[in-house]
């Protein structure tokens, strides 16, 4: 079996430690190394492992002759676009369990129409990792809030809404907070 663990890793920017603390239970980074280069035999248990790490579908590791991988064609840096160092292959997004999207129908801060937005729910303790970013706040009768979360103090969230002109808005004890983590954008 042709494994793609190693373009997959570099394509996530993680190195072999990473990959192997990651590993429920953990490795080493010399076993991950030895799987990627085929040296050890990758069985159906350490690909759904190092998958799981690596926050990508089992199936994203394995070359597939009906899968056409994306390959990376060149890195975009400040002084412009230039080759690769080496050669990568662009990883699918995944999602992570509990996430919720966000369909923008009409732009609005930095969003456009069209534009998708995947959103990671967070639970009441882990409200402070949201700060400085933009948040989904559920809200009574089934309405929500899209805002910037720029403060919480006993409970309440103070919110900045999207666009020009909004007033700060404060919610006391919402239930669940999802804080935007990936942008689905067609151009």
């Amino acid at each position: 079996m042709i494994t793609r663990i190693r373009e997959v890793r570099r394509a996530k920017k993680m190195t072999l430690q990473d990959v192997a603390d990651r590993c429920d239970p953990p490795t080493t980074p010399q076993t991950i190394g030895r799987l990627e280069t085929g040296t050890r035999t990758v069985s159906v248990g350490w690909l759904n492992r190092i998958a799981a790490a690596l926050g990508v579908e089992a199936g994203d590791l394995v070359k597939l002759p009906e899968r056409e991988d994306v390959p990376v064609a060149a890195t975009l840096e400040h002084d412009g676009a230039h080759a690769p160092r080496r050669a990568s292959v662009a990883v699918p997004p995944r999602p992570e369990p509990g996430m919720v999207a966000i369909a923008v129908a009409a732009g609005i801060g930095d969003y456009r129409s069209g534009d998708e937005l995947w959103c990671r729910r967070l639970p009441p303790e882990e409200f402070g990792r949201a700060l400085n970013r933009d948040v989904l706040v559920p809200r009574p009768a089934g309405r929500f809030l899209f805002a910037r979360l720029i403060g919480r103090e006993d409970g309440k969230l103070h919110l900045l809404p999207l666009g020009g002109g909004g007033r700060q808005m404060v919610l006391a004890d919402p239930p669940w907070i999802a804080v935007a983590a990936r942008l689905i954008r067609s151009l």
